[in-house]
Formats: structure tokens, sequence, C-alpha cells
């Protein structure tokens, strides 16, 4: 463990309040100890590193300058708030980050009441920061009182459709409200699109220049309304921001572009507009992610999400890989699959490496798009790709997917459109917890008239399953998968296409068939070892499809076993409901069988190993064994003759 960093005047610091007593040159040195310790805390847990640096003067400054909790500061997305939660009353826990009843990794309502709304989806703080603010104006109660709303929110995350929503209903409302916009040109990936070249126009020359040396001496300068009248330092201001324009036509009163981490820049403005704002302000500050730490600086993804690493080298520790994971699978199949159809294109939302498409995007740049952060604009731009003859395959995580369900629906299923989805993050994902869980998707995919769903169960079969998906073209398809390391076989060089609806029985056996839908097949296994041992062969069959269902097969295994379990890694409503629903309408359930679902709690299950959190879950070897133990009765017998 690398030595913890000497942090003199934060050591000082248990609550924003205490904050108060600093001049501003202690202020600075206290964002130079926080920053300090925000790099040894993610160190020791790993995490997301690049966001938190970015943010620290400005996080610093707000909690200075502001009263909270009564003023609400909202972090869009929430995973720059490490140091926001080290000034928070959060320090001593701080080294518990993304662990197993450890702190969580975002803003989190039920840890804080310095985190007045929960996060971890990006773009949603301006609508949030609305909210309090007119919650606050028609006299609403919360802990901590109502005071000031503060969004902060990133270039990245303003590419995203609602944030535009919020700001034109905070314009035509007039809330006194703030909105930083935190500009690092970066959000995961480099951001992509108009709104991104505006911004950066907006500080490519002089003018911002200008301004730093203006902003120290800022109050005299800054706009109406802020100084009534002073239409001459109005004209002054917006002629050296060359003009915040989009912002103004919205119903903002924009300030900046500003130096984020020049303590003597943000600290005047900040207190300048907390005392005389009047309606929606914008603040755009320019800051660099990953400031501060050399390794996080230089890398491709400013050190956005890092492993546990060593402080002085940078050097992440991670635990060498068997096997390759299968993100980077479907990446590279696509890419196999490309280069024999030229139809072949594919679709990303701000996420090219995490959904394994910074290969594709390498080799076919003219038929990979990053749409930024929008999903539903994704779904959409995808459904029109397919109705123009390409092969869409739009990757996005399954958790972020539920953003774009109505385009889902509307845009794809109705029309029978060929987009195939391909749904990473499936199932629990460890240290992101409950708002990156991909627990939904089996049963709001399923549901859908006309869509095929499938699940891999190894890393084999996703590359059937992309390969199926690439040779589809009656209408969607979705392919589920999920974060992390394959189970270890063999990959085929090619990968076949599948029959539609067909499963398969991976070994024959009596009394129970165990029904696998997904990667728990792995654990069907282990359960069966165990199983073995006291005298229980199950069939085991892998489901390959949750629709269409493999009528015939699930039949036949109700028909010649006493119990039959499904075990998918969804929520209730999923793959067992359509199995269920098969067995009834065939009145299976009328001759006597044992039908059990095993799905994800009716819970979000937070943060902590895959492993604690399938524990949780109740579907890992053991509680399949038990399960099967439990539904023959061979439990209880062994209890009473005890």
């Amino acid at each position: 463990m690398s030595a913890r960093p000497d942090t003199p005047l934060l050591d000082r610091v248990s609550s924003p309040e205490d904050l108060k007593q600093f001049s501003d040159a202690e202020l600075t040195q206290i964002a130079h100890e926080l920053r300090s310790e925000t790099i040894s805390t993610v160190s020791e847990t790993g995490g997301h590193l690049g966001a938190g640096l970015g943010v620290v003067e400005l996080t610093v400054a707000l909690h200075a300058i502001f009263d909270t909790p009564r003023d609400k500061i909202v972090w869009d997305v929430g995973h720059q708030c490490y140091p926001h939660k080290i000034l928070t009353g959060r320090r001593d826990r701080i080294r518990t980050l993304r662990q197993e009843d450890g702190l969580s990794g975002f803003t989190k309502r039920s840890e804080s009441v310095y985190d007045p709304f929960g996060a971890a989806h990006s773009s949603t703080s301006i609508s949030a920061a609305l909210g309090f603010a007119t919650a606050r104006d028609l006299g609403g109660q919360c802990d901590g009182g109502l005071g000031d709303a503060i969004a902060v929110i990133g270039d990245g995350s303003i590419t995203a459709g609602m944030a535009y929503e919020a700001m034109n209903n905070a314009g035509h409302l007039k809330k006194r409200l703030f909105v930083v916009l935190n500009d690092n040109d970066m959000s995961i990936a480099p951001p992509v699109g108009a709104m991104s070249e505006y911004l950066s126009r907006l500080y490519a020359g002089e003018p911002f220049q200008e301004l730093k040396a203006a902003a120290k001496g800022a109050v005299s300068l800054l706009p109406e309304p802020f100084r009534e009248g002073a239409k001459r330092a109005k004209e002054m201001i917006k002629g050296m921001a060359v003009g915040g324009t989009l912002f103004e036509e919205l119903g903002f009163s924009y300030v900046g572009p500003i130096d984020g981490h020049d303590m003597d820049q943000l600290l005047p403005i900040l207190r300048t507009l907390r005392q005389r704002a009047t309606g929606p302000v914008m603040l755009h500050i320019i800051t660099k992610k990953g400031k501060g730490y050399a390794p996080a600086e230089g890398a491709a993804d400013k050190g956005h999400a890092t492993a546990k690493f060593d402080v002085i080298t940078g050097k992440q520790h991670k635990a060498p890989s068997n096997a390759p994971s299968y993100t980077s699978v479907f990446g590279k199949t696509l890419v196999d699959l490309a280069a024999e159809d030229s139809r072949i294109c594919a679709v990303t939302a701000a996420m090219p490496d995490g959904t394994g498409l910074n290969l594709f995007a390498e080799r076919y740049p003219s038929r990979c798009f990053d749409v930024a952060i929008a999903e539903q604009h994704g779904v959409t731009f995808s459904a029109a790709l397919a109705a123009g003859g390409m092969k869409p395959f739009c990757a996005i995580y399954s958790t972020f997917l539920q953003r774009g369900y109505d385009q889902v629906v509307h845009d794809v299923a109705i029309q029978r459109l060929p987009v195939r989805f391909a749904i990473d993050r499936a199932g629990l994902v460890g240290a992101d917890g409950a708002t990156h869980a991909g627990s939904f998707d089996i049963a709001f995919m399923a549901n859908l008239p006309g869509m095929v769903v499938m699940a891999a169960a190894d890393e084999a079969e996703l590359k059937h399953m992309v390969a199926t998906a690439a040779a589809y073209d009656d209408g969607p398809i979705a392919f589920r998968y999920p974060r992390g390391e394959g189970v270890g076989v063999e990959l085929p060089e090619k990968g076949e296409v599948l029959e539609i609806g067909k499963g398969r029985i991976i070994s024959e056996g009596k009394r129970v068939a165990l029904l696998s839908f997904g990667t728990r097949l792995e654990e069907v296994r282990k359960a069966a070892e165990a199983l073995a041992a006291k005298g229980i062969t199950p069939t085991i069959a892998d489901a390959r499809f949750a629709k269409p269902l493999d009528a015939a097969m699930i039949l036949d295994l109700a028909a010649n076993h006493e119990a039959l379990i499904t075990i998918e890694e969804g929520a209730i409503g999923g793959f067992g409901s359509h199995v269920a629903q098969l067995l009834a309408e065939n009145a299976v359930f009328d001759a006597g069988l044992k039908y059990r679902s095993m799905v994800l709690p009716d819970t979000f299950i937070d943060q902590a190993s895959p492993k604690t959190m399938y524990d949780v879950a109740a579907m890992n070897a053991e509680q399949i064994e038990t399960k099967v133990l439990d539904t023959l009765g061979i439990a209880q017998i062994g209890e009473r003759t005890a």
C-alpha cells in the first residue's frame, strides 16, 4: 500500500461548513490536498478516477460558497463525486468505494443528505435541479431544506436530448437555477457531434485568454442580471466569450468560458452569481479530465475507470485472464463478418471501447457510428439504417438500452426492421452496483412481437449468435452477454448460424431438468456435479432463445422429468415467465409437473463482487443444487431423519 498523502488542511474538514473558515488561498491548498487524497483512494479501491480529478477545484468552490445540504448540488452521472464524498463527511469510509457494504461509486440518496439526487446514467442533472428549484418555489420540504439548485453536467452528457429538454423548460419557467457546464472535451470516449465542435469554438482563441485575465476582477464585469444597467460590461463579456448564443436563446444567462482549475476565477465568479442571479444561469468552465495526475492525463480515456494501481507509476494491478472477454469476442467477430459483408455497420452511444466497437471503428471507420450519449437517437438511427438496406448492429449496454426502449418498440419492432441489438453487461456487474445491472432486457425485449432474443452461455456461443444475427433479415434480433471474461471454452474459427428458436441438450439425466438461459450454464454444470455425488443426475439444457422458445424441447423435458427448473440472469417476467406460459397453455401443469424459475430477486442489489451479488440473488451453484433438492423434496426428508 502506498503512503497516504499529507493533508493538514483537509484534515480539518469534516463537513462543507468547515470550508467557510478558510481564505481563498487556503481553499486552493485544500483542492491540492483533495486531489492527492482522491488519487490515493482510487489507487486502493479502483474506480472512476479521471472525472473526479477534473472537478476537484469546482467541488471545493461549490461547497465553500453555497450552503449545502440546503443548496442542492446535482452531479450528472455521479462518477465524479469521490472528492464530493470526501468533503461531505464520508472520508473515513472513502476507501470502501464500490465494495460490498461500502460507499457507492455514484451519488446515492440513501447514503447522505449531501447526495440530494442519485445518478449513474448521464444527462439527468438539469432536469433534477430544475425540479428542486421548482419545489423550493412551491414551498416543498425535504432533508436538509431547499435553497439553490446547482447542476454540474459534462460536455459529453450535454449531447443527450434530455439535457436540452430540461434547458428548454428551465428557460421557459425562468426559475433561479445554476448549471455548471464542465467542459473537458471528453466523455468516456472523445465527444462527438456538432455540440462538441460548438463548445470547442467557444474557447478556441484569444477571447478565452482575455477572459481569463479579466475574470480575476470579474465582479465589475459580469453581465446582466448580475449588474443591472451595466450594458457595456455585458457586451464586453459576450464579446470576449465569443457569445454563448445557443444557451442564451434557450433562456440562460451565459457566463464563460473560464478556467475551471483556477480558483482565482472560480471563487469570485461563483460568489457573484450566487449573489445576483434571478433566473437560470449557465457557467461554462474548461477543465481537464485526469487533471493533476500524469498517468491519467496521458491515458486515452484520461483515467476514466481504473483497477487498483501504483500511485507512483500509474501501473494498474489487473489479474491476468485465461479467457477473452465477451466484449472482445463480440468486437472481433463483428470485424470478421464485416470483412465479408459490406452492409454490416455498427452504432454505439458514446461507448466504443466499452462495447468492443473500437476494433470495428479502426478497421471500418465509415461504417462505425458513435452517436454520443443519445440512446434514443441511436436506436432510431439504426432502424433507418436497416430500412435503407444496411445491417446495423446497435451495441448498447443493457442498462443504457432502457433509455431507448420507446424507440425499440415504436421504430424497430412495430416496423419489423432487422436491427441487431448487441446487449452488453447483461446480468449483475459487480462494483457499479444496481444502476448498471442488466436486469430487465430479457423481459422488455422478449415481450415484443417479432423480436428474437438470444443469450450466450459462453464465448463460443456468443460467436455463433453474432453470426446468426448477421444472417437474420426477417426482423429485429437481440443477443445478450455479460461483463468480464468468458469461461475458457475453445473458440471456433467462424461462428455458425444457429437455427432460430432451437435450444440444445447439454447432457441427459433423470428426474429433474435444468433449463439455463445465458451464462449461468457454468454454475448449472457445477451444481449437477455436486448433485451427482448425491445420486441425482439432472438433464441439462441450454435454451439459447427466450423468443421464440424451443417449444418441442421444453415440452419434451417437461414430459420426461418430475421437475423442470429454469435459470436466467434477469428479473421476473423474462425467460422463465415465457416458459411457464408455454407449459400452462399446453396443460402441462395439469399432469403434476413441478416447475420452478430462478430469476433475479425483486430488489435492487448493491455493489459487491459478482459472485457475492449472485449469492445475494441465490443463483450460484450451491443455490441451484439446493433448489433441486427442495423441489424434489429430498432436503426435507434428510431433515426429518436427522
